[in-house]
């Protein structure tokens, strides 16, 4: 059985919190399954606004499922987050990530 079917399993059986969301979406964006690790991700954030990895991971998420401008927002919001949380290594990460992002939007 594969971690995603592992973790998969965990949910259907009723277990239901960040981390297990987080592993899910990290294993689904590993699979190729942008979508729906974008939808697990969501989830570990509701669970937990301040998990600066799930921001983090999200804004990858939505950045390969083609969704730049959502990206961007989402690391916006991940940064203040990270900020907000003394996480600073997080914060500076996901402002690389941003401005990459800024500037393939920009045209550069």
């Amino acid at each position: 059985m594969t971690p995603l079917e592992t973790f998969e399993k965990m949910l259907a059986q009723g277990k239901d919190n960040a981390l297990l969301r987080y592993a899910l979406g990290n294993e689904c964006l590993k699979a190729g399954r942008a979508g729906d690790a974008v939808t697990h991700l969501r989830a570990a954030l509701a669970f937990d606004a301040t998990y600066s990895a799930a921001w983090k991971l999200l804004g990858k998420a939505l950045d390969d499922s083609g969704a730049a401008q959502d990206a961007l927002t989402t690391y916006r919001q991940g940064i203040a987050a990270a900020e907000a949380k003394g996480d600073i290594q997080a914060a500076k990460e996901m402002t690389v990530f941003a401005r990459r992002i800024e500037k393939r939007l920009a045209g550069g």
